[in-house]
Formats: structure tokens, sequence, C-alpha cells
């Protein structure tokens, strides 16, 4: 029988701690596809406005910058990219090289990840603020369909593309595509679509869920859509609880 981990208050950990129950696996040979993602407690993925953005706490907000300061890549598809008015990954490069020295994630020289963003036909606009605001530049997925104008202009603006597949992104390709740049350690945060395929092939390892103290109501989408059902067996890691009664819960594939 699967133990439930016992409930952790949020408080009671400091930086170091917490860096720690969210740690990559050490001396880390294959990827490993971590997904981000906060719900309220009806399950929906976005509040007011469809950004999920209004269902943010200061827990999640701390967790969710300590998870791209631990990554090496964050992944996400150009939908939420344009819904989330995604910029670049701004990091801490102190605490990123702290990370790195201690072999849990991070960056030798404190840089920020990239930003990937799966689009099979390279659509998204040259001008977005995610390639403008990136220190590191930004990696676009796509495929061999995709319209060599959009190529060439993505590439002018400054972004890296990397064709992995003819007309479809086959889900599994996504983390090798990743894995053969030296990028193995993922941070997915979306969008649902994203999530759904990978998590139907069994491509992720682990799913960090914040579950905001919020009934939203709505057509608001779940965490996870695909075309198929699926039974993808997780085992809990952590449940963590912070003084508004967020709950941050990692769960890792069994």
């Amino acid at each position: 029988m699967q133990r439930i981990p016992d409930a952790i208050q949020l408080t009671d950990l400091d930086d170091d701690a917490l860096a720690d129950l969210y740690a990559y696996p050490a001396e880390q040979e294959q990827s490993w596809l971590r997904v981000n993602f906060v719900a309220s407690i009806d399950g929906a993925v976005t509040g007011a406005g469809g950004v999920s953005g209004a269902l943010g706490t200061p827990a999640d907000k701390r967790v969710f910058h300590l998870l791209r300061d631990l990554c090496e890549v964050v992944l996400v598809g150009a939908g939420t990219v344009r819904a989330e008015n995604y910029g670049g990954a701004h990091t801490d490069p102190r605490l990123r090289r702290e990370l790195f020295a201690r072999g849990i994630g991070g960056h030798a020289e404190g840089t920020p990840p990239p930003i990937a963003i799966v689009t099979a036909s390279a659509a998204l606009d040259p001008g977005h603020r995610v390639l403008g605001t990136a220190a590191t530049p930004t990696l676009i997925l796509t495929t061999a369909a995709a319209p060599a104008e959009r190529v060439r202009a993505l590439t002018a603006a400054g972004a890296e593309v990397i064709v992995i597949g003819d007309e479809v992104i086959e889900p599994r390709a996504v983390p090798a595509a990743l894995a053969a740049r030296g990028l193995r350690r993922v941070l997915c945060e979306g969008g649902p679509q994203l999530f759904g395929s990978l998590a139907a092939e069994g491509a992720i390892d682990e799913l960090c869920l914040t579950t905001a103290p919020l009934l939203v109501g709505g057509t608001a989408r779940r965490i996870a859509v695909s075309h198929q059902e699926f039974a993808l067996r997780m085992n809990p890691a952590h449940l963590l609880i912070d003084t508004d009664a967020t709950m941050l819960t990692r769960w890792v594939r069994a």
C-alpha cells in the first residue's frame, strides 16, 4: 500500500529545505520532465480573465520561481505563450549557481533557462515579447512542414528553431530533442493540451500541482486535455500547506 506523506507547513521550510524537496534526480543521464500547474479546488486551470495567474497565491509564486531556478529549460505550448503573454525566464543567478553546486538543478554560470515553445507550424509572432525579453535564446520546437517564411522570421528574431518531426510533433520526441542539447531537467508549464499529449504517451516523470483555495465554476478547462483517456499511475511525493490553505503537491510517476 502506498504511504500518503504527512502534510508539511510551508512556513516551516527555509529556501534550502524547499529546494531539497523539489530537487531533480542527481547524476542525471536521461531527461526528467516535470510539469507544473495551478488549479482551483473545482479543477479550473484558469481564473478571472482566462489566465492561470488569476489563481496564483504567494505559496504558488514561491514554488513557481524555485522550479524555474532548478530547471535547465522551460517547456510550453505556443497557445499558452500567447494566452499568458509569456516573456523570457528571469531567474536568480546566485541561486542557480548554488543549486548547481549542490547537484540538484540550476546552472553552473547562473544563466536563465531558455523557453522552449512547441508549435508544429511555427505559429508565433517574431515580435512577441518571449523572444525580445529572453536573456537566453528561445527555442522553437517545430516540424519540417512549418512555413519557411515563419521559420526565417523567428530565426531573424533570435530564436533557435529545432525541427523534430515531418508534420506532427510526437510527444516523446520533445524531451529527447532537448536532452540532445544537454537540457535534461525539463520544466513544462503547459498548457493543458501539451500536458495531456505528453501524459498520454507516458512522457512525464512528475507533476507539481498547486491547489488554490478558490472555487471558479464557469467553463474553464482541466490541467490536462487529450484526445483519448489514459491511466498514468502517480505516487505522492510530498504535500505542503500554506497559511492561506494553498496546497502544493508533488506526484512522481509510479
